[in-house]
């Protein structure tokens, strides 16, 4: 995907900017790679970088000059020349991704003054083009194969290690890029850990088990959720569950483009409050995603920012109860005028294996 195009168009304000951020940069260019600098004027458009990539970067990218880094042409210099040739005097820089360190190099190397973005990016990237939404589908059915065959082999006796193991295996062998994240798979009394880490503890029967995974495909990343039962659970158990669900299916209602994140959130909270769990969710109903595992805008309390059309966000409500169990459930949904469109179709009703 090409987004020459849209951020040429996005300058309003700024003579050109920079970009060094890998997800940017692809974004930008639609290729990937771990070096590489992008300045997009309003008159032009190049991808510098170094010999590892010049001949992939040449035969992918269309929408930018792809131009070699060498060590006595640099892209400070490279990027220097079209400032000079374009008369450009400011130059807009990622504020959101830039260290002082960086900062300060570029600031001495570079013959213009620099500008924070000032979230120009992060406002393009929020509204998904449908080649997006696409791929973002594309990574929420490779997981949720991989979840299919993992659930066929979670038994008594495994490990979450194990588990985890079996996640990151199969997304791998089912053509993922990469996993979105760690896995976080969690059991027992750990599953009131949102953002626990797999450990050697083993499952037992009368268990909840928690898996967060994800994978990239096409660059895009995928994320879901689910909470099942390891033998028959306890009716405390099974009401959680099922407070969550209703949690995460108002919020999922409540989701569509022109309301705001906090809106979402406590259509989301107001059902867990009047369940009596409202302690025990401490974390917002959910993130946007895309390139990044999360991006802006998010679906929390202090959001009060209209989402625009083609937000994609995580719906991810969840209940945990310290020293006894945790129940989350996740999906993504795509925002849409008057509604959404739940992309994640792996079932949510309580399976007990």
């Amino acid at each position: 995907m090409d987004n020459v195009k849209r951020i040429t168009d996005a300058l309003k304000d700024f003579e050109a900017i920079l970009l060094i951020s890998p997800t940017n940069r692809r974004y930008a260019t639609g290729f990937p790679s771990t070096e590489g600098t992008v300045l997009i004027t309003r008159n032009s458009a190049h991808f510098f970088v170094d010999a590892r990539y010049i001949e992939a970067a040449r035969n992918a990218i269309k929408g930018a000059e792809v131009e070699l880094v060498t060590n006595k042409y640099d892209w400070y210099a490279q990027v220097n020349a079209v400032l000079e040739a374009e008369k450009i005097t400011k130059l807009a820089f990622e504020d959101g991704y830039v260290n002082c360190a960086e900062f300060s190099r570029m600031s001495g190397k570079l013959n213009a003054e620099l500008v924070p973005e000032d979230g120009l990016m992060s406002s393009l990237r929020a509204v998904k083009q449908q080649p997006e939404v696409e791929a973002l589908i594309a990574a929420q059915r490779l997981a949720e194969k991989a979840l299919d065959k993992v659930l066929g082999v979670i038994k008594p006796g495994m490990t979450e290690k194990d588990v985890a193991a079996e996640l990151v295996y199969n997304m791998l062998k089912l053509g993922a890029e990469n996993v979105s994240f760690e896995p976080i798979v969690v059991t027992g009394e750990k599953s009131s850990m949102p953002h626990g880490v797999p450990g050697d503890k083993v499952i037992k029967k009368g268990d909840f088990l928690t898996m967060d995974f994800g994978c990239i495909l096409g660059g895009y990343c995928s994320d879901m959720t689910r909470t099942v039962a390891i033998g028959k659970p306890t009716k405390e158990m099974r009401k959680v569950y099922d407070i969550v669900l209703e949690a995460q299916l108002a919020g999922i209602a409540a989701a569509r483009a022109g309301v705001t994140g906090r809106e979402v959130d406590k259509a989301a909270r107001d059902v867990i409050d009047a369940a009596g769990y409202g302690e025990y969710f401490g974390h917002s109903f959910g993130h946007s995603l895309g390139l990044d595992i999360h991006e802006p805008p998010n679906a929390m309390p202090t959001n009060n920012d209209p989402f625009p059309a083609g937000a994609v966000i995580s719906a991810e409500p969840g209940i945990y109860i310290p020293g006894k169990f945790g129940v989350r459930i996740e999906d993504v949904i795509v925002l849409r005028e008057g509604g959404c469109e739940d992309i994640t179709k792996a079932p949510k009703d309580l399976l007990i294996l």
